[in-house]
């Protein structure tokens, strides 16, 4: 069963835009694209570690914006012809209200 933790109303986040989550394992960044789709994945790029949130929103993903590596929002798998990945993380919207899955963040302090 999942925990989830009201972070943000949908409208604090500008379309195409992103805002940071800190938890004790590091930063989460919440994107929200331009078709009303919210997303969470690590804010820390495995290139060159570029803050993710400060990156460019376009479709579902986003360019890093320290080295352009464009980073897929539901995968969190990067695309192109380099390779990495950041984790992703659940998020639902209910009533205007962003919802980020606390299970999933204890989970990863697990492992």
């Amino acid at each position: 069963m999942s925990d989830w933790i009201d972070i943000a109303a949908l409208d604090d986040i500008a379309l195409r835009g992103a805002r940071v989550v800190k938890t004790a394992l590091g930063c989460v960044a919440v994107f929200r694209t331009a078709t009303d789709e919210v997303f969470a994945i690590d804010n820390t790029c495995p290139h060159k570690k570029g803050p993710l949130s400060e990156g460019i929103v376009h479709g579902n993903s986003v360019t890093c914006p320290l080295h352009n590596w464009v980073i897929s929002l539901e995968t969190g798998l990067v695309q192109g012809p380099d390779v990495g990945a950041v984790a992703t993380f659940p998020t639902r919207v209910e009533n205007g209200r962003i919802l980020l899955d606390a299970t999933t963040l204890r989970a990863r302090a697990a492992a």
